[in-house]
């Protein structure tokens, strides 16, 4: 990506979905020291301002806050929107905002899980749709993806709706860049373990094995791979030697044993949170 940003001037911008907390701050963080401006989309205004004004005076970038819910009715086509008429030229687009549940499915709540689905799969292919033919006009730009080390295990229990979200976002993101192959537009799929941020809890997989046993990674490590990967046009990144090791386990034939270890991981899940575990 070039150093140049079209009508944004000297600076590159970066739009980030949930870029108020956890992952999608760090995230901001690292676009902008390396000189990067910022556009932050979550519901929240007053996190909005608070990480505004955090990242302007420790970094020096520009922050624009667009407080919406992404889930509500025409959500993406409203950020797309707000966006344009304020003549900001999207170069990187990272989808990171999302949300978690576990337990049985069969006794799980239908709005939750469709809500999830909506916002971790209709959200962020919306969004990748609308931002995507200014970049390929261009010849130039990167969309981030904020995906799961649970991409690469497709069929894991006691989760099965969150995983197989997440497994799309995964597949997706492989179809688009070989579509995007000689564009000058890479696509990346961030796909983190376990890692120390609120949606553990949020989602009520704070008791699973794989989040009680695995080692987890700071929100900055994650978020300083997703920059690294992006930037080198990379298709995945999955931070950390042990999630890279059971991400290589997981694509292996037969599949059946990688997710009979993942179910392993994934048993006995507490009960259910009453929290929606958005990171948006």
């Amino acid at each position: 990506m070039s150093a140049k940003s079209g009508n944004n001037g000297d600076r590159p911008t970066v739009l980030i979905t949930g870029g108020s907390k956890g992952i999608g701050l760090e995230l901001a963080k690292q676009f902008a020291m390396h000189g990067c401006n910022l556009v932050l989309a979550a519901r929240s205004e007053t996190d909005l301002k608070h990480a505004a004004g955090q990242l302007e005076s420790e970094t020096g970038c520009r922050v624009a806050i667009c407080p919406l819910d992404l889930n509500a009715d025409g959500g993406p086509t409203e950020l797309h929107r707000q966006v344009s008429e304020r003549g900001i030229q999207v170069d990187v687009l990272v989808n990171n905002a999302g949300v978690g549940d576990v337990g049985s499915f069969a006794e799980s709540d239908l709005n939750r899980q469709l809500d999830m689905l909506r916002l971790n799969i209709l959200v962020m292919t919306a969004l990748t749709r609308l931002f995507l033919p200014g970049m390929i006009e261009r010849g130039n730009g990167r969309v981030l993806n904020v995906a799961s080390l649970a991409a690469y295990f497709a069929g894991g229990a006691n989760w099965a709706t969150y995983v197989a979200s997440k497994h799309y976002v995964l597949a997706l993101t492989r179809g688009l860049a070989r579509e995007l192959s000689g564009s000058g537009v890479s696509i990346t799929a961030l796909c983190p373990g376990p890692t120390a941020t609120g949606f553990v809890t949020e989602s009520g997989a704070g008791d699973m094995p794989i989040y009680k046993w695995l080692p987890k990674l700071s929100p900055s490590k994650v978020a300083e791979a997703g920059y690294r990967a992006t930037m080198a046009g990379r298709t995945t990144a999955t931070p950390g030697l042990l999630n890279k090791t059971l991400a290589f386990l997981g694509e292996l034939p037969p599949r059946s044993i990688a997710q009979s270890v993942f179910g392993f991981l994934s048993r006995n899940p507490p009960p259910r949170s009453t929290g929606t575990g958005r990171v948006s």
